[in-house]
Protein backbone atom coordinates (compact mmCIF):
# COMPACT_ATOMS: atom_id res chain seq x y z
CA UNK A 1 0.00 0.00 0.00
CA UNK A 2 1.07 3.53 -0.68
CA UNK A 3 1.41 5.73 2.35
CA UNK A 4 -1.07 8.59 2.41
CA UNK A 5 0.40 12.07 1.85
CA UNK A 6 -0.04 14.23 4.93
CA UNK A 7 0.77 17.56 3.20
CA UNK A 8 -1.35 17.70 0.00
CA UNK A 9 0.28 20.85 -1.46
CA UNK A 10 3.79 19.42 -1.04
CA UNK A 11 2.74 16.09 -2.51
CA UNK A 12 1.29 17.78 -5.57
CA UNK A 13 4.55 19.77 -6.01
CA UNK A 14 6.66 16.59 -5.79
CA UNK A 15 4.40 14.82 -8.28
CA UNK A 16 4.69 17.69 -10.74
CA UNK A 17 8.50 17.79 -10.33
CA UNK A 18 8.68 14.07 -11.11
CA UNK A 19 6.51 14.49 -14.18
CA UNK A 20 8.63 17.41 -15.44
CA UNK A 21 11.83 15.41 -14.88
CA UNK A 22 10.44 12.43 -16.80
CA UNK A 23 9.26 14.70 -19.64
CA UNK A 24 12.63 16.47 -19.89
CA UNK A 25 14.48 13.16 -19.86
CA UNK A 26 12.26 11.92 -22.68
CA UNK A 27 12.80 15.09 -24.75
CA UNK A 28 16.58 14.94 -24.27
CA UNK A 29 16.64 11.28 -25.23
CA UNK A 30 14.65 11.98 -28.40
CA UNK A 31 16.89 14.91 -29.37
CA UNK A 32 20.14 13.08 -28.68
CA UNK A 33 19.15 9.70 -30.09
CA UNK A 34 20.28 10.38 -33.70
CA UNK A 35 23.66 11.60 -32.44
CA UNK A 36 24.07 8.63 -30.09
CA UNK A 37 23.01 6.19 -32.77
CA UNK A 38 25.44 7.60 -35.33
CA UNK A 39 28.26 7.60 -32.79
CA UNK A 40 27.57 3.96 -31.95
CA UNK A 41 27.50 3.01 -35.61
CA UNK A 42 30.76 4.87 -36.21
CA UNK A 43 32.41 3.14 -33.27
CA UNK A 44 31.25 -0.23 -34.53
CA UNK A 45 32.49 0.45 -38.05
CA UNK A 46 35.87 2.05 -37.32
CA UNK A 47 36.68 1.35 -33.70
CA UNK A 48 37.75 -2.27 -34.15
CA UNK A 49 41.45 -2.80 -34.84
CA UNK A 50 42.31 -5.58 -37.28
CA UNK A 51 45.10 -7.88 -36.07
CA UNK A 52 47.47 -9.05 -38.81
CA UNK A 53 50.41 -11.42 -38.55
CA UNK A 54 53.16 -10.50 -41.01
CA UNK A 55 56.22 -12.68 -41.67
CA UNK A 56 59.58 -11.45 -42.94
CA UNK A 57 62.99 -13.11 -43.54
CA UNK A 58 65.40 -10.98 -41.52
CA UNK A 59 67.14 -7.70 -40.77
CA UNK A 60 67.88 -6.34 -44.23
CA UNK A 61 67.26 -3.21 -46.23
CA UNK A 62 65.04 -5.37 -48.42
CA UNK A 63 62.36 -5.62 -45.73
CA UNK A 64 62.50 -2.13 -44.25
CA UNK A 65 59.21 -0.67 -45.55
CA UNK A 66 56.88 -2.63 -43.22
CA UNK A 67 59.11 -1.61 -40.28
CA UNK A 68 58.70 2.00 -41.36
CA UNK A 69 54.93 1.54 -41.56
CA UNK A 70 54.86 0.18 -38.02
CA UNK A 71 57.28 2.63 -36.41
CA UNK A 72 55.81 5.59 -38.28
CA UNK A 73 52.32 4.78 -37.00
CA UNK A 74 50.91 4.24 -40.49
CA UNK A 75 49.53 0.78 -39.73
CA UNK A 76 47.80 2.18 -36.64
CA UNK A 77 46.32 5.01 -38.71
CA UNK A 78 44.78 2.39 -40.98
CA UNK A 79 43.36 0.44 -38.02
CA UNK A 80 45.84 -2.43 -38.31
CA UNK A 81 47.65 -4.10 -35.44
CA UNK A 82 50.51 -5.80 -37.28
CA UNK A 83 52.52 -8.48 -35.52
CA UNK A 84 55.97 -9.01 -37.06
CA UNK A 85 57.39 -12.53 -36.99
CA UNK A 86 60.86 -13.24 -38.35
CA UNK A 87 61.26 -16.59 -40.13
CA UNK A 88 64.56 -17.45 -41.80
CA UNK A 89 64.18 -18.32 -45.49
CA UNK A 90 61.61 -17.10 -48.00
CA UNK A 91 60.47 -20.58 -49.06
CA UNK A 92 59.62 -21.39 -45.44
CA UNK A 93 57.68 -18.16 -45.12
CA UNK A 94 55.62 -18.91 -48.23
CA UNK A 95 54.84 -22.38 -46.88
CA UNK A 96 53.70 -20.93 -43.54
CA UNK A 97 51.42 -18.45 -45.30
CA UNK A 98 49.90 -21.19 -47.45
CA UNK A 99 49.25 -23.25 -44.32
CA UNK A 100 47.00 -20.43 -43.08
CA UNK A 101 49.22 -19.13 -40.26
CA UNK A 102 49.79 -15.67 -41.77
CA UNK A 103 47.71 -13.84 -44.40
CA UNK A 104 50.46 -11.57 -45.76
CA UNK A 105 54.25 -11.87 -45.98
CA UNK A 106 57.46 -10.17 -47.12
CA UNK A 107 59.69 -12.52 -49.12
CA UNK A 108 62.15 -12.78 -51.95
CA UNK A 109 60.03 -13.00 -55.07
CA UNK A 110 61.75 -16.12 -56.38
CA UNK A 111 60.21 -18.24 -53.60
CA UNK A 112 56.76 -16.86 -54.39
CA UNK A 113 57.19 -17.57 -58.10
CA UNK A 114 58.17 -21.16 -57.31
CA UNK A 115 55.09 -21.65 -55.14
CA UNK A 116 52.71 -20.04 -57.64
CA UNK A 117 54.20 -22.02 -60.51
CA UNK A 118 53.54 -25.20 -58.55
CA UNK A 119 49.83 -24.38 -58.42
CA UNK A 120 49.45 -22.62 -55.07
CA UNK A 121 47.02 -19.75 -54.41
CA UNK A 122 49.82 -17.26 -53.64
CA UNK A 123 50.06 -13.98 -55.53
CA UNK A 124 52.57 -11.11 -55.56
CA UNK A 125 50.85 -7.75 -54.97
CA UNK A 126 53.88 -5.44 -54.57
CA UNK A 127 57.67 -5.36 -54.67
CA UNK A 128 59.79 -2.52 -53.32
CA UNK A 129 62.76 -3.18 -55.60
CA UNK A 130 63.62 -4.30 -59.10
CA UNK A 131 67.39 -4.19 -58.51
CA UNK A 132 69.39 -6.85 -56.71
CA UNK A 133 70.66 -6.15 -53.19
CA UNK A 134 72.78 -9.28 -53.05
CA UNK A 135 76.57 -9.42 -52.94
CA UNK A 136 78.48 -12.70 -53.07
CA UNK A 137 80.78 -12.64 -50.05
CA UNK A 138 83.68 -15.06 -49.59
CA UNK A 139 86.17 -16.08 -46.93
CA UNK A 140 89.50 -14.17 -46.98
CA UNK A 141 91.38 -17.23 -48.28
CA UNK A 142 89.34 -17.31 -51.52
CA UNK A 143 91.46 -15.63 -54.19
CA UNK A 144 90.11 -17.39 -57.29
CA UNK A 145 87.13 -19.63 -58.19
CA UNK A 146 89.34 -22.73 -58.04
CA UNK A 147 89.70 -22.14 -54.30
CA UNK A 148 86.04 -23.12 -53.95
CA UNK A 149 86.50 -26.65 -55.30
CA UNK A 150 85.67 -29.22 -52.68
CA UNK A 151 84.14 -26.56 -50.39
CA UNK A 152 80.63 -25.47 -49.37
CA UNK A 153 78.57 -22.53 -50.64
CA UNK A 154 75.75 -21.20 -48.48
CA UNK A 155 72.26 -19.88 -49.20
CA UNK A 156 69.10 -19.40 -47.15
CA UNK A 157 66.69 -22.10 -48.36
CA UNK A 158 66.31 -24.15 -51.52
CA UNK A 159 64.18 -22.27 -54.04
CA UNK A 160 64.99 -18.85 -52.59
CA UNK A 161 66.55 -15.92 -54.39
CA UNK A 162 69.90 -16.56 -52.70
CA UNK A 163 69.76 -20.18 -53.91
CA UNK A 164 69.26 -19.08 -57.51
CA UNK A 165 71.97 -16.43 -57.29
CA UNK A 166 74.69 -18.54 -55.70
CA UNK A 167 74.16 -21.23 -58.35
CA UNK A 168 74.31 -18.64 -61.14
CA UNK A 169 77.55 -17.23 -59.73
CA UNK A 170 79.17 -20.65 -59.38
CA UNK A 171 78.19 -21.57 -62.92
CA UNK A 172 79.60 -18.22 -64.04
CA UNK A 173 82.89 -19.28 -62.47
CA UNK A 174 82.79 -22.55 -64.43
CA UNK A 175 82.20 -24.78 -61.42
CA UNK A 176 80.25 -28.03 -61.66
CA UNK A 177 77.54 -27.87 -58.99
CA UNK A 178 77.38 -31.65 -58.76
CA UNK A 179 81.10 -32.34 -58.53
CA UNK A 180 83.07 -29.25 -57.54
CA UNK A 181 81.12 -27.69 -54.69
CA UNK A 182 78.31 -28.44 -52.24
CA UNK A 183 75.45 -25.93 -51.84
CA UNK A 184 73.90 -26.00 -48.36
CA UNK A 185 70.86 -24.22 -46.94
CA UNK A 186 71.39 -22.28 -43.72
CA UNK A 187 67.93 -20.92 -42.89
CA UNK A 188 68.37 -17.17 -43.23
CA UNK A 189 70.89 -14.46 -43.99
CA UNK A 190 71.80 -13.98 -40.35
CA UNK A 191 72.59 -17.68 -40.11
CA UNK A 192 74.47 -17.47 -43.41
CA UNK A 193 76.58 -14.60 -42.13
CA UNK A 194 77.43 -16.59 -39.00
CA UNK A 195 78.32 -19.68 -41.06
CA UNK A 196 80.56 -17.63 -43.36
CA UNK A 197 82.27 -15.94 -40.43
CA UNK A 198 82.86 -19.31 -38.72
CA UNK A 199 84.25 -20.92 -41.89
CA UNK A 200 81.42 -23.45 -42.27
CA UNK A 201 80.88 -22.15 -45.82
CA UNK A 202 83.29 -20.37 -48.16
CA UNK A 203 80.79 -18.13 -49.96
CA UNK A 204 77.35 -16.74 -49.16
CA UNK A 205 75.08 -14.19 -50.92
CA UNK A 206 74.28 -11.39 -48.48
CA UNK A 207 72.42 -8.08 -48.61
CA UNK A 208 73.05 -4.90 -46.65
CA UNK A 209 73.65 -4.46 -43.78
CA UNK A 210 75.05 -8.00 -43.41
CA UNK A 211 77.28 -7.84 -46.47
CA UNK A 212 78.79 -4.61 -45.09
CA UNK A 213 79.34 -6.28 -41.74
CA UNK A 214 80.98 -9.21 -43.52
CA UNK A 215 83.25 -6.79 -45.37
CA UNK A 216 84.32 -5.18 -42.11
CA UNK A 217 85.01 -8.65 -40.72
CA UNK A 218 87.54 -9.27 -43.51
CA UNK A 219 85.36 -11.10 -46.06
CA UNK A 220 85.76 -10.44 -49.78
CA UNK A 221 83.12 -9.29 -52.23
CA UNK A 222 83.36 -11.57 -55.25
CA UNK A 223 80.31 -10.30 -57.11
CA UNK A 224 77.71 -7.55 -56.94
CA UNK A 225 74.63 -9.24 -58.39
CA UNK A 226 73.22 -5.91 -59.55
CA UNK A 227 75.89 -6.07 -62.28
CA UNK A 228 74.33 -9.15 -63.88
CA UNK A 229 71.88 -7.03 -65.88
CA UNK A 230 68.76 -8.83 -64.63
CA UNK A 231 65.92 -7.61 -62.45
CA UNK A 232 64.65 -8.84 -59.09
CA UNK A 233 61.30 -9.04 -57.28
CA UNK A 234 62.83 -7.51 -54.16
CA UNK A 235 60.95 -6.90 -50.93
CA UNK A 236 57.90 -8.66 -52.36
CA UNK A 237 54.56 -8.43 -50.57
CA UNK A 238 52.70 -11.69 -51.07
CA UNK A 239 49.26 -12.91 -50.04
CA UNK A 240 46.77 -15.44 -51.40
CA UNK A 241 44.14 -14.74 -54.01
CA UNK A 242 41.51 -15.98 -51.58
CA UNK A 243 42.57 -13.50 -48.89
CA UNK A 244 42.76 -10.67 -51.41
CA UNK A 245 39.20 -11.43 -52.51
CA UNK A 246 37.74 -11.95 -49.04
CA UNK A 247 39.66 -9.22 -47.18
CA UNK A 248 40.36 -6.72 -49.93
CA UNK A 249 39.63 -3.74 -47.65
CA UNK A 250 42.31 -4.94 -45.23
CA UNK A 251 44.82 -5.33 -48.07
CA UNK A 252 44.00 -1.81 -49.30
CA UNK A 253 44.62 -0.41 -45.81
CA UNK A 254 47.87 -2.34 -45.58
CA UNK A 255 49.08 -0.98 -48.91
CA UNK A 256 48.09 2.59 -47.99
CA UNK A 257 50.33 2.29 -44.93
CA UNK A 258 53.02 0.64 -47.05
CA UNK A 259 53.04 3.50 -49.55
CA UNK A 260 53.13 6.14 -46.81
CA UNK A 261 56.06 4.33 -45.23
CA UNK A 262 57.89 4.14 -48.56
CA UNK A 263 57.64 7.90 -49.04
CA UNK A 264 58.77 8.55 -45.46
CA UNK A 265 61.74 6.18 -45.63
CA UNK A 266 63.05 7.61 -48.89
CA UNK A 267 62.80 11.22 -47.72
CA UNK A 268 63.75 10.96 -44.03
CA UNK A 269 67.27 9.61 -43.63
CA UNK A 270 67.34 9.92 -39.83
CA UNK A 271 64.10 7.95 -39.58
CA UNK A 272 65.39 5.31 -41.99
CA UNK A 273 68.71 4.85 -40.23
CA UNK A 274 66.95 4.56 -36.87
CA UNK A 275 64.83 1.71 -38.26
CA UNK A 276 67.88 -0.16 -39.53
CA UNK A 277 69.64 0.38 -36.20
CA UNK A 278 66.67 -0.96 -34.25
CA UNK A 279 65.69 -3.99 -36.33
CA UNK A 280 69.23 -4.86 -37.37
CA UNK A 281 70.68 -4.12 -33.92
CA UNK A 282 73.43 -2.07 -35.55
CA UNK A 283 75.37 0.83 -34.04
CA UNK A 284 78.03 1.30 -36.72
CA UNK A 285 77.27 4.68 -38.31
CA UNK A 286 79.00 3.86 -41.59
CA UNK A 287 76.97 0.66 -42.06
CA UNK A 288 73.73 2.48 -41.21
CA UNK A 289 74.54 5.24 -43.70
CA UNK A 290 75.45 2.86 -46.54
CA UNK A 291 72.46 0.59 -45.93
CA UNK A 292 70.00 3.50 -46.03
CA UNK A 293 71.71 5.01 -49.07
CA UNK A 294 71.59 1.77 -51.07
CA UNK A 295 68.04 0.77 -50.09
CA UNK A 296 66.48 4.23 -50.50
CA UNK A 297 68.09 4.77 -53.90
CA UNK A 298 66.78 1.45 -55.25
CA UNK A 299 63.33 1.66 -53.65
CA UNK A 300 60.40 2.25 -56.02
CA UNK A 301 57.91 5.01 -55.22
CA UNK A 302 55.18 2.75 -56.59
CA UNK A 303 56.18 -0.82 -55.72
CA UNK A 304 55.10 -2.61 -58.86
CA UNK A 305 56.54 -6.10 -59.34
CA UNK A 306 58.72 -6.23 -62.45
CA UNK A 307 57.34 -8.65 -65.05
CA UNK A 308 60.87 -8.93 -66.44
CA UNK A 309 62.01 -10.04 -62.99
CA UNK A 310 59.13 -12.52 -62.75
CA UNK A 311 60.21 -13.97 -66.09
CA UNK A 312 63.80 -14.29 -64.85
CA UNK A 313 62.58 -16.12 -61.73
CA UNK A 314 60.41 -18.37 -63.89
CA UNK A 315 63.33 -19.20 -66.17
CA UNK A 316 65.55 -20.17 -63.24
CA UNK A 317 63.02 -22.03 -61.08
CA UNK A 318 60.20 -23.28 -63.32
CA UNK A 319 61.99 -24.95 -66.18
CA UNK A 320 59.59 -26.77 -68.46
CA UNK A 321 56.60 -24.55 -67.61
CA UNK A 322 56.91 -22.08 -70.47
CA UNK A 323 53.14 -21.91 -70.94
CA UNK A 324 52.83 -19.72 -67.84
CA UNK A 325 52.82 -15.95 -68.32
CA UNK A 326 54.51 -13.48 -65.91
CA UNK A 327 51.22 -11.62 -65.53
CA UNK A 328 49.64 -14.68 -63.89
CA UNK A 329 51.99 -14.38 -60.90
CA UNK A 330 51.00 -10.85 -59.89
CA UNK A 331 47.91 -8.84 -58.99
CA UNK A 332 48.47 -5.09 -58.96
CA UNK A 333 44.79 -4.17 -58.72
CA UNK A 334 45.19 -2.61 -55.25
CA UNK A 335 48.18 -0.55 -56.36
CA UNK A 336 46.32 0.44 -59.52
CA UNK A 337 43.38 1.62 -57.42
CA UNK A 338 45.58 3.73 -55.15
CA UNK A 339 47.28 5.30 -58.15
CA UNK A 340 44.00 5.92 -60.00
CA UNK A 341 42.31 7.58 -57.01
CA UNK A 342 45.21 9.98 -56.51
CA UNK A 343 46.43 8.52 -53.21
CA UNK A 344 49.96 7.98 -54.49
CA UNK A 345 50.23 11.50 -55.91
CA UNK A 346 49.04 12.94 -52.59
CA UNK A 347 52.11 11.52 -50.84
CA UNK A 348 54.52 13.73 -52.78
CA UNK A 349 52.58 16.99 -52.39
Amino acid sequence: MHSRCRVPALCRRNFLNQEVTILLTFIIAVLLWPLLASSTALAQSSGAVTPLRFLYPGASGSWVVPWAAKEGGYFSTEGLDVEFVRVGGSTRIVAIMLSGNAPMINVGGTAAVGAIGSGSDAVIIAASYTGFFFHLMARPNVTQPADLIGKRAGMTTFGSTSDVLVRLALQKYGLDLKKDITVVQLGGQAEGFAALHAGFVEVMPLTSPLYLQAKKAGMKELLNFSELGVEDIGGAVVTTRAYLKQQRAVVVRFMRAFLRATARYKSDKAFGKALIAKYGQIKDEEILEETWKESSSLMQNVPRPSLKAVQFAMDTTLKGKAALKPESFVDTSVLDELVRTGFVDSLTK
